[in-house]
């Protein structure tokens, strides 16, 4: 048996993850074997079923057993339904932390006739993963969040040098692949130590990449140029809350945040395809979900690995997906409700894998 060049985990998560998770893995095994590209596939336990079978949501082994891969798929996780109890954990921090998943790539880009507001977006979004605002993540133990008394409420940022470096220099790598241009966004006039201090890594790393423009923009600023001339935009790269809000922004501009993928990439060699929707639990089991974000986070993971790894199979399994992708796009039959087609999930499924047995 040929030795699999890539190991990668599947973790459905919840609730509509159990259908958009298998139709990403069913799309990439059809693109991959068209390439000869061997996989060794493994689900994972996470999510409440991981909790209801083996009594938490991020089993012991798991986090074992996805450091020995190359990658893994995340499905949408509904940490806010979980039950309360020692097992009933958020596997997002945890994941992001333990590798170190520092930068979340998270592109917008429209397609004809889906609805989007305008019709040439291309750009992406950098967002740091690991400090921030966000209390799950920006601490080691304890919480960034807490209460001294009943009328107050005290939420601590962090921003370090490192992870300000870091982050920015992730994203000046994707900006000399593109246009050569990248946009920092921050609040700097208020902020002034800790979005001082991010503004002033990105300089410092910008020194590195001579050959990309480095431009900034304020975040108020920015919420209102996503909408008014989102075309002059290429690589931005911002604070974690900040890009949080600003790639919900930019998802509505092309359809949604069925349109909206993203791509989990650190220090190390493993990557994480992981949408940035959540599980949806109202439309779970109804077949209507839009897979696209998952399968285009499945993609940007095979992409991603077949550069890092010199795998020239991945990159051309990336590039047929691509097509796939863009050619179910293009018929209202294969696409889903939310952009303007008359399809469903598997509808959707289907004409990607008819496109890519086709070879388009």
């Amino acid at each position: 048996m040929t030795k699999p060049l890539l190991v990668i985990g599947i973790l459905n998560g919840d609730d509509i993850g159990h259908e958009i998770v298998p139709a990403s893995v069913e799309i990439a095994k059809a693109a991959a074997a068209r390439h000869g590209l061997n996989i060794d596939w493994r689900p994972t336990p996470i999510g409440r079923k991981a909790l209801d079978d083996l009594g938490s949501t991020m089993p012991e082994g798991t986090l074992d057993s996805l450091s020995k891969m190359d990658g893994f798929i995340l499905g949408p996780i509904g940490h806010r339904e979980y039950p309360k109890g020692p097992g009933a954990i958020n596997p997002h921090p945890i994941l992001r932390k333990h590798f170190n998943l520092f930068a979340n790539i998270r592109p917008t880009r429209s397609y004809p006739g889906l609805g989007a507001i305008y019709d040439d977006i291309d750009l992406i979004i950098v967002r740091e993963n690991n400090e921030g605002f966000q209390p799950d993540r920006n601490v080691v133990a304890g919480s960034g969040e807490f209460r001294p008394t009943e009328e107050m409420t005290i939420s601590v940022r962090v921003i370090t040098r490192t992870g300000s470096a870091r982050v920015a220099r992730a994203a000046f790598e994707l900006a000399r692949q593109r246009k050569k241009r990248l946009t920092t966004v921050h609040k700097n006039t208020v902020f002034k130590l800790g979005c001082g201090m991010f503004v002033e890594e990105c300089k410092k790393v910008a020194k590195e990449f001579p050959d990309v423009v480095l431009n900034e923009v304020i975040v108020d600023t920015m919420a209102m140029r996503l909408i008014r001339d989102p075309q002059s935009f290429d690589v931005i790269v911002t604070t974690n809350m900040f890009g949080d809000i600003l790639t919900d922004e930019a998802a509505g501009l092309v359809g949604g945040l069925g349109m909206a993928p993203g791509l989990c990439i650190g220090e190390g060699n493993i990557a994480m395809a992981q949408a940035t929707h959540g599980s949806a639990p109202d439309i779970a089991g109804k077949g209507i979900a839009n897979p696209f974000a998952m399968i285009e986070s499945t993609r940007m993971m095979f992409d991603w690995l077949g550069h890092n790894r010199g795998i020239k199979q991945a990159v051309d399994m990336a590039a047929t997906m691509n097509r796939g992708i863009e050619k179910a796009l293009s018929d209202p039959a294969t696409r889903t409700k939310d952009i303007r087609g008359t399809g469903g999930t598997a509808d959707m499924t289907r004409g990607i894998l008819a496109a890519i047995a086709a070879g388009v």
